[in-house]
């Protein structure tokens, strides 16, 4: 009788030092805007999609791991017979854009009440695909994010989430400096 009483306290012990270790977390998924500098003449908007997964390694940091997609269309070589008459309509020849980003780093976060402030510093890659008529391109290449944002608590494991991001590119050995704002739901576990 001892060794089953034993055996049982020894159980529900572990089990509790195992659930203690499972790291909390969360994952999010939106819609994302960004304004992107890839025409250094002019700025492109292309709207798409945001989400991540973070890992909790202590009560206010946590690992994160940040996906999106951009998807857009913009004007691309102006037609100078175009700009030298005074309110044409006609433009220069169109481009599909499409941009995908794969980011991870830290981020720290703390909580006051219901809302939950944040800032990030992610490192990673991203790729390019541009297609006009008969030709197209793509690239991939280094970035960064630095932003951050606030998690609005809304029911038990849910909040509705808003982030701001500098997003840094180097595509086709030139650099854009792009604005990407999110929002969403997150959900935690």
């Amino acid at each position: 009788m001892i060794k089953i009483l034993l055996s049982a306290f020894l159980f529900c012990l572990l089990v509790t030092a195992a659930t203690a270790q499972v790291p909390s977390g969360n994952v999010f998924v939106g819609y994302s805007y960004l304004n992107s500098g890839l025409d250094p003449n002019n700025r492109t908007n292309l709207n798409g999609w945001n989400g991540s997964i973070e890992g909790k390694i202590l009560p206010f940091i946590g690992i994160v791991g940040d996906f999106s997609g951009h998807y857009g269309s913009g004007p691309i070589f102006p037609n100078p017979a175009c700009t030298a008459v005074v309110g044409s309509t006609c433009t220069g020849l169109t481009t599909h854009a499409d941009i995908h980003n794969f980011l991870f780093g830290p981020r720290v976060s703390f909580s006051v009440r219901k809302i939950r402030p944040f800032a990030h510093a992610l490192v990673g890659a991203s790729h390019i695909s541009e297609t006009a008529s008969l030709v197209s391109a793509s690239d991939t290449s280094f970035s960064y994010a630095l932003g951050g944002g606030f998690d609005y608590h809304l029911v038990p494991l849910v909040s509705w989430r808003v982030q701001a991001d500098l997003l840094q590119t180097r595509f086709f050995g030139n650099t854009q400096s792009n604005a990407r704002i999110s929002t969403g739901i997150v959900i935690h576990f």
